[in-house]
Order: structure tokens, then sequence, then C-alpha cells
């Protein structure tokens, strides 16, 4: 998990609680958590093909509009 070890993740949750202290980190868990869900899904959405119907409806279009103009 990007390469932290148990020391590591020791020092960042004691920072963590120097910072924000033992009663609002619950919350600042919470808050990072929802965002860290909310990008993903966001990054799956890109991930997701956009139309596809224009996509396949476009040359057909051309291709009507070359015949049409070719008479």
């Amino acid at each position: 998990m990007f390469g932290l070890g148990v020391p590591e993740l020791v020092l960042i949750l004691v920072i963590g609680l120097v910072i924000f202290g033992p009663g609002k980190l619950p919350g600042v868990g919470k808050a990072l958590g929802q965002s860290i869900r909310e990008f993903k899904s966001a990054n799956k959405e890109d991930d997701e093909p956009q139309n596809m119907v224009n996509v396949t409806e476009k040359p057909k279009e051309l291709a009507e509009n070359n015949i049409l103009e070719k008479k």
C-alpha cells in the first residue's frame, strides 16, 4: 500500500493526533474516506465510453450525405 509500512502508518497517526486532537480525528478520517470514495467513483465514470450512439450514427450520416451529393 504505497510503500508504507507499520512504522510509517504509526507515525502518520501520531502526527494526526497532535495536529487534530483525539476528538476531531474520527471526523477527519470520515471526511477523508468520503473524499477518496467520491474521487474513485468520478474516475470510474470517466472511464466509461461517452455516448457511443453518436459514434455509430455519424458515419451513416456522412455516407448518406455523400450519396446525395453525388446525384
